[in-house]
């Protein structure tokens, strides 16, 4: 099998296609958070080369392809912005300390779990962009000297929770607006927190995606300044 996907230009491709169909069609049938259908990729992909003994490495080979469609499909988040233009300008204030007030939310909680966990600076800088897109946390991450792979991965899981979990924090804490619930999902979970943003209004996935840029520029400057508290 390692031989034959090795081979295969696109049969990582076709894998990880496949595996988020699974998702996709788990998520339609029982309609709960829990069958995030990236998650749900994730696990199916995990199982298969685990199975199949294939390396990660050939895996990676034939689905790096599907990497080079992020950055554009990211630009495609400001679509939605342009058309809320004029909802954007009525709450420029509130959009933005709204994305301060998450970004710093992230960097405290990243230093107080550090110093209750004892953490070193590497371990404490590779949490630092948690909540940030995976193309510049894994900048800054390199920059502090964090472990980069280890922030990929974390980066991911914080937006797959935050997928899974957003619908459920607005129910228990009341946030109702649009413009709140875009802010709240797309500063705490990025790109694959704002797809779920997306999926609950237009509103929503437009603010969502405007956090997401403002936020990672943010958090460029703040985790810079934090890294040199520990």
């Amino acid at each position: 099998m390692s031989e034959f996907m090795q081979n295969s230009v696109f049969w990582g491709v076709a894998l990880s296609f496949a595996a988020y169909g699974i998702g996709m069609m788990l998520q339609k049938k029982f309609r709960l958070a829990i069958f995030n259908p990236l998650l749900i990729s994730v696990i199916l992909i995990m199982i298969f080369l685990t199975v199949s003994k294939t390396d990660y490495r050939i895996y990676q080979q034939g689905a790096e392809v599907i990497s080079y469609f992020l950055t554009p499909a990211t630009v495609c988040l400001a679509i939605p912005l342009y058309e809320q233009m004029e909802l954007l300008k009525k709450n420029f204030k509130a959009i933005l300390l709204g994305i301060l007030s998450g970004v710093l939310t992230s960097l405290f909680s990243v230093f107080a779990m550090a110093i209750f966990f004892g953490l070193d600076h590497k371990e404490y800088a590779t949490l630092l962009p948690k909540s940030i897109t995976t193309a510049i946390g894994m900048g800054v991450s390199e920059e502090l000297g964090g472990y980069v792979t280890l922030t990929v991965a974390i980066i991911i899981i914080t937006g797959i929770l935050g997928s899974i979990l957003a619908e459920a924090a607005c129910r228990i804490f009341g946030i109702t607006q649009p413009v709140a619930k875009g802010v709240a999902i797309g500063t705490a979970s990025h790109a694959i927190g704002t797809s779920k943003a997306m999926e609950m209004g237009e509103t929503e996935g437009a603010i969502s995606g405007l956090s997401i840029a403002v936020a990672g520029l943010v958090t460029v400057a703040g985790a810079s300044v934090f890294a040199g508290f520990l």
